[in-house]
């Protein structure tokens, strides 16, 4: 029998703007209140990246986390993916920068653009490259200064969305028959581009030339999303014959409580069972997955030998899920 390649997360790490902006600071500036935005998305507070603080300077404080969270250095990795909405640039890409700013003069790097779907994504290219043998260690980072993309006088959009950054470490790992398992066990993605402007940004290099802002038919994507989301879980879990019962944790995309709790509910998962910071760092699009996974590794919740689903959806539609054995 021969051995099998897994992608093992070995290390994790977070950063977050210092600005910190509640709700009822919100509230000074367009019509809403603490109390609108929490019954509708469960939101109390967002980070807000400083002026010149730019998406790579996010991406790079989280990357440089996650590798002393796994006991390695910048040497030690081969691939940096970055996953944004929100390079600091149209080009070079943001993982470019961040490849730079840490001080990598080798291998290679490249960003990934699905919106909130960003992070699930970019942990299934990683498995592939590493699965390939093109990679033996991946920086994955998902990292977002969405703040720049908002129109502050629409309270529709401006009271949803943050910044920061998240990042892991994934490496190869050879199991000997035998051996626990561990690592991402599967992943699914999916798109559907008819459903491109219920959630989209009205700018862009080819169209206006600007950066637009973000316009979102909230309603469609909150009908679209709880059962997108239940069809990857339930792909990832047939696909390596586990049940919903079988997880420890659930890792959803941290856009809206009601969306994130409908998801849940179901799935049969109990609450208990579902990481959510939302409330704290409010959607941070393709940083929310690995801020909350962040959060979680830190306070102890998923350890080693967890069954953990890493689930997001973005505008595209784009949506996936990620099964990994901590």
């Amino acid at each position: 029998m021969t051995n099998t390649v897994r992608s093992v997360i070995c290390g994790v790490g977070s950063y977050l703007p210092a600005n910190v902006v509640t709700n009822e600071e919100l509230a000074k500036t367009v019509d809403t209140s603490d109390e609108w935005i929490q019954q509708r998305v469960g939101i109390k507070e967002r980070h807000i990246a400083a002026e010149g603080e730019y998406t790579s300077d996010l991406a790079t404080a989280a990357a440089r986390a996650a590798l002393a969270n796994a006991g390695l250095a910048i040497e030690d990795i081969d691939l940096i993916i970055v996953a944004t909405t929100t390079p600091d640039y149209t080009f070079p890409s943001a993982a470019t920068l961040v490849q730079m700013k840490l001080g990598m003069h080798h291998g290679f790097a490249f960003d990934i653009q699905a919106v909130c779907s960003g992070f699930v994504y970019a942990v299934a290219t990683a498995d592939s490259y590493i699965k390939s043998g093109m990679a033996r260690r991946v920086l994955v980072i998902g990292a977002e200064t969405f703040s720049r993309l908002l129109d502050w006088t629409d309270r529709t959009t401006c009271v949803l969305f943050g910044d920061g950054a998240g990042a892991v470490v994934m490496e190869r790992v050879e199991l000997a028959p035998g051996e626990p398992e561990r690592g991402v066990l599967t992943s699914a993605l999916r798109s559907d581009g008819r459903h491109w402007d219920k959630l989209y940004v009205d700018g862009g290099p080819s169209t206006t030339g600007t950066t637009g802002h973000v316009h979102m038919q909230g309603p469609e994507v909150f009908r679209h999303a709880v059962g997108k989301i239940t069809d990857v879980v339930y792909t990832t879990l047939e696909q390596t014959g586990y049940t919903v019962g079988d997880l420890d944790w659930f890792v959803p995309h941290q856009a809206n409580k009601r969306i994130i709790e409908g998801a849940g509910a179901k799935l049969g998962l109990p609450p208990e069972k579902v990481i959510m910071t939302v409330d704290i760092h409010a959607n941070t699009s393709a940083a929310s997955v690995p801020l909350a996974l962040s959060v979680a590794v830190a306070d102890g919740r998923i350890k080693q030998g967890d069954l953990v689903m890493l689930e997001a959806m973005g505008g595209g539609f784009t949506w996936g899920a990620s099964l990994i054995r901590w």
